[in-house]
């Protein structure tokens, strides 16, 4: 019997093994997902193969990105099926091709800003678009910052610092826009996603959020929101209920619509999370959730051992 997660008008059911790796091949963590103008997902994992790319029934289509990414981190895609990559171990960003061409890249590869300086990038986590094609970083691990580009990768602006008042971050992780340029940031380690300007004035912020990691925003004029949870980081609160991991869906306001898993923490079983990390959807309305399992494995399990395999993407698909 198949899993079915959610309520009312946002209920989904749980597509097991979904994506049809080739023999031998493996995500390790997915980090980040993305879907093109023809609804085929790229998958951006920590693998040997950085990229993969299946059509929507998960058949494998094509792999690229061996020996250029470091660490996958971010994906975002734009209107033009340009996909733009973040990756934190190497401190960059680099605008490609869905064939993998690379036509742009910002920062230095291998090369990290001083550590809190301000300067882009040091571990730069994802990225997002502006209505005319400016492009916004969140500069997440070694830095407390967003930096805006031009379309071209000259530095604009810049925003931020760490702590804990408006327009601080401990952690800036992810980043999204909608269609009016508002900026979405999810601050994780405070536990919201704030709200700015396309220069950078802090607006809002959201709560009732649990260290917020994915940032996806459902495009439109009145805008709905999908947030990936993680959860427990701590071994005092590890087990304790109604913390995630889970996704969220909110409206453009923050107010939470509806709610997938979380109640019962961390699993394996389809329908529960480890760690969501990565998020898209498809035309169909359907959730792509790429999960860094392997890396938090030892926070949400640590008196159990690691398998040797461990479900890194899930897909829910929207029940009508």
């Amino acid at each position: 019997m198949s899993v079915v997660l959610g309520s009312g008008e946002h209920r989904y059911r749980v597509v097991e093994n979904w994506a049809k790796l080739p023999d031998g091949w493996s995500f390790n963590d997915v980090a980040a997902v993305a879907v093109d103008s023809k609804d085929q997902v790229y998958v951006f994992n920590r693998g040997e193969h950085p990229m993969m790319v299946f059509d929507r029934e998960g058949n494998f289509l094509r792999s690229w990105g061996e020996g250029v990414f470091r660490r996958a981190h971010g994906l975002h895609i734009d209107t033009n099926d340009a996909l733009y990559c973040t990756d934190d171990g190497d401190h960059t960003v680099r605008k490609c091709t869905t064939a993998g061409r690379i036509e742009l890249t910002i920062g230095v590869p291998g090369k990290p800003a001083p550590f809190m300086s301000g300067e882009p990038f040091h571990r730069c986590t994802h990225t997002a678009l502006s209505p005319n094609g400016d492009i916004y970083v969140s500069d997440g691990y070694g830095n407390a910052r967003v930096h805006k580009f031009s379309p071209a990768g000259k530095l604009l602006t810049s925003w931020g610092e760490s702590g804990t008042g408006p327009g601080q971050f401990n952690i800036a992780h992810n980043i999204a826009t909608d269609d009016d340029g508002w900026v979405y940031v999810a601050d994780r380690e405070n536990h919201r996603v704030q709200v700015f300007d396309g220069g950078g004035r802090y607006e809002t912020q959201w709560n009732n959020l649990h260290r917020p990691c994915g940032l996806y925003c459902c495009r439109g004029k009145t805008p709905t929101f999908v947030i990936g949870e993680l959860g427990p980081g701590m071994p005092v609160n590890l087990k304790a209920p109604n913390l995630g991991p889970r996704l969220s869906i909110v409206d453009a306001q923050g107010t939470l619509i509806s709610r997938l898993g979380g109640t019962n923490g961390p699993g394996l079983e389809p329908g529960r999370f480890i760690a969501p990390h990565g998020l898209a959807l498809d035309a169909r309305g359907d959730i792509y959730v790429g999960e860094v399992s392997y890396t938090n494995w030892k926070t949400s399990f640590p008196d159990r051992p690691m398998p040797s395999t461990i479900r890194s993407l899930q897909k829910l698909e929207k029940l009508k």
